[in-house]
């Protein structure tokens, strides 16, 4: 790039902290660096024009994990990891609450439900058949039981007559989150530079030299944010996971509240603005889906038009307003990476698909690894 001395001066010498990934995870790691370190030099980078990855393009599910998914977590982890899964996700969500506000993430509580395909009635009897169990060992979280049983109140099709339903899940508006976050970030002086790609990165006996597609400069530390991109740069046990999601038009006298999974997550849809959103199917082709690359298949959305028609609007007309997807981070494990990669160079990367509900506090945690 053409850089003056004046640009360089002012923006790109002395720099303290530099942060790859400007989404729920980097913004809340800049403003944590801001707290802590109040003179420092703050640089976040972000490859898009808008923020890439998930965390504008994900469902805005305020959830911490279905039924389906505790059982299928404790068949790999055990009690307490699960557990502590969970808490860290409820804690999460805590802590974005707090640092915008309900208004401000247009946060509301209708419950997160889980439905049943008629077609699959093993795993409906072993979700009842584990409802206690679940509820005892998540019931120090949420300090009650948040499991239950309602009935198919929302009139969805082929499915059983009872949803399994957790009171405490809820739903934000993704874009207003986001919104929020960065003017929180702007109003602390952090400089958020877009449609910056980080090539590569080496340290140096003071720092980091950052090589990027449009400029180069030397930061203090750098601190790695991207998620599902964050193979592109870090030897981690990080895979892309794509999420292909569709929107419908307004229907007219929209009935249905909530957030819903099917298919043992696989699937998720919601109400919003009077639309259905729905999303998923990367369990269709698996490696297909682990890829960097945006975009939608045929076979995904032939499913998801489907399942529009014949179980969530059945006799309703609708029409498809948009679709896109959007690249998540998932792993063998289900926690978190967060941890110093080098002298100079961390990461906080792998959440797995529950970056509503860990954002906030990986961010804050990624900061954290700092010392004073």
């Amino acid at each position: 790039m053409n850089i003056s001395y004046w640009e360089y001066k002012t923006w790109l010498s002395n720099i303290d902290f530099t942060i790859v990934g400007s989404g729920i995870v980097g913004l809340n790691c800049a403003m944590r660096l801001a707290e802590r370190f109040r003179d420092a030099r703050i640089v976040v980078l972000e490859k898009g024009i808008l923020p890439q990855g998930a965390s504008t393009k994900n469902a805005g599910f305020a959830c911490f994990g279905s039924i389906s998914e505790v059982l299928g977590d404790l068949e790999t982890h055990t009690e307490e990891e699960v557990q502590k899964l969970v808490r860290k996700r409820w804690d999460g969500m805590q802590t974005l609450r707090k640092i915008l506000g309900d208004d401000r993430i247009g946060f509301q509580n209708f419950g997160g439900h889980e439905l049943f395909p008629r077609e699959y009635p093993d795993v409906y009897e072993k979700c009842v058949s584990n409802l206690d169990r679940v509820n005892t060992l998540l019931n120090p979280i949420y300090k009650a039981d948040a499991f239950t049983r309602q009935p198919n109140s929302f009139r969805f099709n082929n499915i059983r007559d009872t949803y399994i339903s957790n009171r405490f899940e809820g739903q934000i508006d993704t874009g207003q989150m986001m919104a929020s976050l960065m003017q929180k970030v702007h109003s602390r002086g952090i400089l958020v530079l877009n449609a910056i790609t980080v090539d590569e990165f080496y340290e140096t006996p003071d720092g980091v030299a950052i090589r990027t597609d449009r400029l180069e400069f030397v930061s203090g530390k750098l601190l790695v944010a991207t998620n599902g991109f964050a193979s592109q740069l870090l030897d981690r046990k990080v895979k892309p996971a794509r999420a292909q999601v569709l929107i419908t038009k307004p229907i007219p006298n929209l009935h249905i509240k909530g957030t819903f999974h099917l298919e043992e997550g696989y699937y998720y849809f919601r109400d919003v603005d009077n639309r259905i959103l729905l999303g998923g199917g990367r369990n269709l082709d698996f490696k297909a889906e682990e890829t960097t690359e945006f975009g939608h298949t045929k076979k995904v959305m032939d499913k998801l038009e489907s399942l529009l028609q014949e179980v969530i609007l059945p006799g309703i007309t609708f029409q498809i307003d948009r679709y896109w997807s959007g690249i998540m981070g998932v792993g063998p494990e289900k926690s978190p990476i967060v941890q110093q990669v080098s002298d100079h160079v961390y990461c906080g990367v792998r959440l797995g698909g529950m970056g509503i509900a860990i954002g906030s506090l990986v961010g804050r945690e990624l900061a954290d690894l700092i010392p004073d």
